[in-house]
């Protein structure tokens, strides 16, 4: 199984001077602007994301997130598996259109693994 990509998201308090840098001053593209999150591209597969409803400095508000188009391939991988702890199964989220679920990984990161649906 291959991964097709990775978004780190990190909490901002100001998404509009959060893209003034990322976008403007380090010219990095704007992948998609979802609202409350903007995601900037680094390389093709590489992508950071920033987002103004993450607590701030708790550890709710680190994110790893792969990207794959086998989201349920996935979750059949790694459910069953022993240590690895679930927080939600998956699962569409309209407010973003993606689906999703959600794993914490053995530093108590929380790890999406999740594909945009549009």
């Amino acid at each position: 199984m291959q991964f097709d990509g990775l978004v780190a998201f990190y909490h901002t308090k100001d998404l509009d001077e959060t893209h003034r840098f990322y976008h403007e001053i380090l010219g990095l593209p704007l992948y998609k602007d979802q609202g409350a999150c903007r995601i900037y591209t680094v390389q093709p597969d590489a992508l950071i994301g920033f987002c103004n409803h993450f607590p701030e400095a708790a550890p709710e508000g680190i994110i790893i997130t792969l990207l794959t188009d086998a989201v349920d391939d996935m979750y059949a991988r790694v459910r069953d598996q022993e240590g690895i702890e679930i927080i939600e199964p998956p699962a569409r989220n309209d407010r973003f259109n993606i689906y999703h679920f959600f794993l914490r990984d053995p530093n108590g990161y929380k790890v999406e693994i999740q594909t945009f649906l549009d």
